[in-house]
Formats: C-alpha cells, sequence, structure tokens
C-alpha cells in the first residue's frame, strides 16, 4: 500500500533555509531529500553509467532497507552534492511528492514542482566492485563502500525478531524473509581479503564501520555476537601495522565485559550503540525486543559505562529523529517531542556520550509504513539542538562524521 503525503501545512524548504540562515542551504536540502525520498525518472537513469557510478547491488544488507517503492531496481547507492555532503536514500513513488532526479543541459539536478533545486551527483564506483575472494564470494557482496567509509555486514538477521519483537520502525528482517533470503555469515577470511583489496585504493577510505542485527546467544545474552565481533575485527586488522586501526563497530548494548574483551583483543577505535528513541516508555513500545533483553535504563548505563572503555570522544549512539511522534503512544506535538529528545540527549553527552540522528523513513514493510515522517522545520531544529549540545560539552565524534558516514544531519555541522 502506498500513500500521498499532505504536508501542505508546512514550511517548504525554501522557507526554512530563509527562517535558518545560521543552517547551511545544503544541509537542510538534504535532509528534506532524506525525508521525502527521490524518484529517477528514465531520461536520468539512462545516463547513469554503472562502470562509473555506485548502484544498488548485492549487499543484501543494504538493499533489503527496502526503496519506498519496495524495488531494489538498479539505481545509485547515494547522491552527492557540490560541498561533498551525501544524501543516502531510496526510490520513492511519485503519489509520496518526492524530489525528482533528472538529466537535464548535461547535468543530473534534483527537482522540486519541475524547478531546478541544486545539481547533484553520484558516489563513484569502488575498485574493488566486481573482484572475489579467494571462496569465490563477490567482493560487493561482503564490503559496501560509501565515499571515505568500509560499510561491513557480518549478518543481517536480528534475533529481535524471532518472537515479532523487532524494532517497529525497521522492515530488514521483514524485506529479507519476503525475498527469501537471509544473508550467509560473513567469514573472517573474506573479511580480511576483500579489505585488504579496497585498501589498496589509495586515498579514498579513512575507517572502517561493522554493524550486524542482534545476537541474543551465549552463557551471557550477546556473548555469541561479541565473539564475532572479535573474529572479524582480528582478521581485518591483519591489514594494518598499528595497534589500532580506524573503525567503529555498531552493537546491541554490551556489557562491559564483552566491550573490554572487544576492546583488549581486537583494533578497534570507537564504538556506538543505537538506542533509537530518547524516552523510555516509547523505546517500550517501538523496541521491545531491545527492551525485553536490555532495558531503556540498562541501555543508558551501557552507553555510558563504554565511555570508560574506549574514552570520551569515542563512544555514541544513534536515534531515529521524528519516530517519538508515531502514532498513537507518541508525543502529540512536535514542539514537545523535540523537547523531550533534546533533554534525554543532553543527559547522555553530558556524560561523553555523542548523540546523532538519521531521518526516520515510514518504510513499506515496516510497523509504521502507514505513517509520516515529521516536517522539515522538526529536523531542522533537531539538528541545531544536538550540534549546541554536543559544543556545550566538548564532543567530537570523527569516526562518524560528514566524511566518514555522511548519514547524519547533525554531524554535518562539525565542518561549519
Amino acid at each position: 500500500m502506498t500513500i500521498k503525503i499532505g504536508r501542505e501545512n508546512e514550511l517548504k524548504f525554501r522557507d526554512v533555509v530563509e527562517k535558518y540562515p545560521e543552517i547551511p542551504k545544503l544541509i537542510i536540502l538534504k535532509i528534506d531529500v532524506q525525508r521525502r525520498g527521490v524518484y529517477y525518472t528514465q531520461n536520468a537513469l539512462n545516463k547513469i553509467d554503472p562502470t562509473i557510478y555506485q548502484v544498488t547491488g548485492a549487499n543484501i544488507f543494504f538493499a533489503a532497507l527496502g526503496a519506498r517503492d519496495q524495488t531494489t531496481k538498479s539505481v545509485p547507492e547515494s547522491l552527492i552534492l557540490r560541498d561533498g555532503t551525501t544524501i543516502i536514500t531510496d526510490p520513492t513513488p511519485l503519489e509520496q511528492n518526492p524530489y525528482i532526479v533528472d538529466y537535464r543541459d548535461g547535468k543530473f539536478v534534483l527537482v522540486d514542482n519541475d524547478e531546478i533545486v541544486e545539481e547533484v551527483g553520484f558516489w563513484e564506483k569502488p575498485d574493488f566492485y566486481g573482484k572475489l575472494t579467494s571462496s569465490g564470494t563477490p567482493m560487493d557482496s561482503i564490503v559496501f563502500g560509501r565515499p571515505q567509509r568500509l560499510n561491513i555486514t557480518p549478518s543481517s538477521y536480528c534475533h529481535f525478531w524471532k518472537n515479532d519483537n523487532g524494532c517497529k520502525y525497521c522492515d530488514l528482517v521483514p524485506h529479507l524473509k519476503e525475498d527469501g533470503v537471509i544473508k550467509k555469515k560473513l567469514t573472517p577470511q573474506d573479511a580480511y581479503e576483500t579489505v585488504r583489496e579496497a585498501i589498496k585504493q589509495k586515498g579514498r577510505y579513512t575507517n572502517i564501520c561493522m554493524t550486524m542485527g542482534s545476537d541474543i546467544n551465549g552463557k551471557t545474552p550477546f556473548d555469541a555476537e561479541a565473539d564475532y565481533y572479535i573474529d572479524i575485527l582480528k582478521a581485518i586488522g591483519q591489514n594494518f601495522e598499528g595497534r589500532r586501526f580506524p573503525s567503529q563497530i555498531i552493537t546491541t548494548a554490551l556489557n562491559e565485559e564483552q566491550l573490554g574483551r572487544i576492546y583488549n583483543e581486537t583494533g578497534l577505535a570507537s564504538y556506538t550503540s543505537d538506542i533509537e528513541v530518547l524516552n523510555e516508555e516509547l523505546f517500550n513500545w517501538i523496541c521491545p525486543g531491545k527492551a525485553e533483553w536490555i532495558g531503556y535504563k540498562e541501555w543508558k548505563r551501557r552507553l555510558v559505562a563504554a565511555v570508560d572503555i574506549f574514552g570520551k570522544g569515542n563512544v555514541n549512539t544513534g536515534i531515529v529523529g521524528g519516530v517519538e511522534l508515531a502514532k498513537p503512544k507518541g508525543f502529540k506535538t512536535e514542539a514537545e517531542g523535540l523537547k523531550h529528545t533534546l533533554e534525554e540527549a543532553e543527559d547522555l553527552i553530558s556524560k561523553g556520550v555523542s548523540v546523532v540522528y538519521i531521518v526516520w523513513v515510514p518504510r513499506p514493510l515496516s510497523f509504521f509504513k502507514d505513517q509520516q515522517n515529521a516536517s522539515l522545520e522538526y529536523y531542522v531544529n533537531l539538528t541545531i539542538g544536538l550540534d549546541k549540545l554536543r559544543k556545550k560539552y566538548g564532543l567530537e565524534m570523527d569516526f562518524d562524521d560528514y566524511r566518514r558516514c555522511g548519514n547524519h544531519p547533525n554531524s554535518d555541522l562539525l565542518r561549519v
């Protein structure tokens, strides 16, 4: 089912740009494109050369995160603006009022209401794409290359879905099940070989990020998840000479013993564990698996404890911006949602845990499929609020900034 998005009473892009001159226009545009999605004209698709540009392909995790039009057709993995700002977004049906990507007068452009808003480009295809490991596994099914970061997904399956307690905004496991595909687990050898090949492309990559679905197994819950990260990180680390290499993992909120093992046995440099929504009642509703196995207060406690292991500036958490407004249990107004979110964020930031957000996209196979995300003005204020808190408490997040990730509007402000 697709839904018509009604936003008649919201400030439009140009109105928001005029109202918030302290935020660069292209960052506001990035937020709006992520919020609304994109539609590629056939004219644009005909001009996109897959031998040059990076298009959706074999990496099951990212393909399965799903286009809003429920296809995984060959379209660019992401957009890039003139200042280097990346926009990670997905194909969206025309009836949902997305931006249009078209090819006009020799340029790719973003179009809204038949008006050209901005010139746009695409990520270039990494050199290692199309190559195979010694086991015959395509390297581009193992590592997803962003402009300056290597993303590794050892396993796509999240065990919270075993009793249908997956996060309500997420459609990863439902999408995989619908396609009849659950990606096999990555071997340490394949990970080692792929990273070795990728870093031969001199000057492109500055960081390696690894994430996968939660794994509740082990003598203590999530021991199996920690063990698997250790195995892969040890293999990857053989490609580097120093004790630590530029790296990030995004995991379940692991306990101190598990994190201590990862830190001491591998070259991991930074740690992230996404709490998703900054309110205990909404966390219990939106993230029932996380609430069942760890709980909101314990999740926060473990994040703060991780600062003692990895150090200030090396720990953060992510939230799905706007999901706190989901009906029927979310905050009733955007003002209320913003106030409470920033208050909870300050509690974490003041203790050394940085907070980043992604724009909530109600995906077609998720529990929230028929809902609407927040206004552009809401996201701009969330961006401003989180950046002010980061500055107030002197936190840096170089491992997850505009260069390494490019998916968090508030960390885009680190270069301003």
